[in-house]
């Protein structure tokens, strides 16, 4: 009842300090309210053209697309008539229903995985090896008895999740072990490390993947080449690894030394000082860039277009690349956009959670 009352009494006090900060900022002088006015005037105008053209205006039936004329607003029948290649891609179309289980298998893993009662290796473990299963049986088939479609038929959102999912499942501690290994008091693996990390930050992602689609085959003998999608996969992985090892390096550099002798005086092993007391306070120093560095990949897996993976993007060309189409390209790309959105503000959002939460434990 008295957190309640509390509640409901900060509420008004907070509304107020909103109102002073917007009268003493915003038309604290004549000059302030005039520019103040115009600007809101002016998103307030775009905001209405935006609603007039994308709801008020807009056509949303397949079987409507003759009404999409200039006069006419946002054409969404593109939406409704090509929303399977966009999210599928050239995944056989009386199997969609696979794929979009796998997608929710991968969707389900990351939320689960977001709950604090998941936060142990073991846990973690499970749920993760569960999820990929699931997401490989279900789109490769012939082991569950169904069509067999192979990878080079995965696409669209679909694929773009696993592409995402897997490079930051395999790039994270991959990077933990090269930021210990660039740590190690042994000349050789810290060189190596050093070697390593500064080599492939040296080179664009593009190049990377390239050589992992590309030149790999050409240099290894055929038994060895493996999946393209796994090679790529792997090089993406060590790619997110290396720049991952600077960003725990950072977190490592703001504890003090005396935390690591600290715990040999107590008589503590060297993996349960860096277990107990010092991953710990690496990852809540490194969270911020670690949000970043995730968010980041996942706008990168667009750039797999460019060696022949049909992810969302490229399905997104596909959707408007016939006559009847081609003029609605907008429309498909603002549809696109909004599902990056959707993943990127929900991923931030999460990293905004992780730091309120580690910011209290911490106290």
């Amino acid at each position: 009842m008295t957190d309640m009352i509390t509640t409901l009494t900060a509420r008004p006090s907070r509304m107020q300090a909103f109102v002073k900060s917007m009268k003493r900022n915003a038309f604290g002088t004549p000059l302030d309210a005039a520019i103040t006015i115009i600007v809101f005037s002016v998103l307030a105008y775009w905001a209405w053209l935006l609603v007039d053209w994308a709801v008020l205006r807009a056509v949303w039936r397949a079987e409507d697309v003759g009404d999409c004329t200039e006069e006419a607003g946002a054409c969404w029948s593109v939406i409704a008539g090509r929303h399977r290649l966009i999210l599928f891609g050239l995944y056989p179309f009386e199997q969609h229903w696979r794929s979009t289980l796998a997608c929710l298998a991968i969707i389900l893993t990351v939320i689960f995985s977001c709950f604090p009662q998941a936060w142990s290796g073991k846990r973690l473990t499970l749920l993760w090896g569960v999820g990929f299963a699931a997401y490989y049986l279900l789109m490769e088939g012939s082991l569950l008895g169904l069509q067999q479609v192979t990878t080079d038929q995965w696409g669209g959102l679909a694929l773009t999740l696993f592409l995402f999912a897997s490079v930051v499942l395999l790039g994270m501690p991959m990077g933990l072990g090269l930021a210990l290994m660039r740590r190690s008091d042994m000349p050789v693996v810290r060189g190596f490390a050093t070697l390593i990390i500064d080599f492939i930050r040296s080179l664009p992602l593009l190049t990377t993947l390239f050589t992992a689609a590309v030149v790999v085959p050409i240099l290894l003998p055929s038994w060895l080449e493996g999946d393209k999608i796994w090679r790529v996969i792997i090089a993406f992985a060590l790619f997110f690894a290396c720049y991952q090892a600077e960003v725990f390096r950072g977190g490592f550099q703001a504890i003090p030394s005396g935390q690591f002798e600290a715990g040999k005086a107590l008589g503590l092993s060297y993996w349960s000082i860096l277990g107990r007391i010092v991953l710990p306070q690496v990852f809540r120093h490194a969270l911020p860039s670690t949000i970043n560095m995730v968010v980041v990949t996942f706008k990168e897996t667009a750039i797999v277009i460019i060696i022949g993976f049909f992810d969302i993007l490229a399905s997104a060309k596909a959707a408007f690349g016939t006559g009847e189409w081609a003029p609605h390209y907008l429309e498909v790309y603002v549809f696109v956009g909004a599902i990056y959105w959707v993943f990127i503000f929900s991923l931030g959002q999460y990293g905004e959670y992780l730091k309120g939460r580690m910011s209290i434990a911490a106290r």
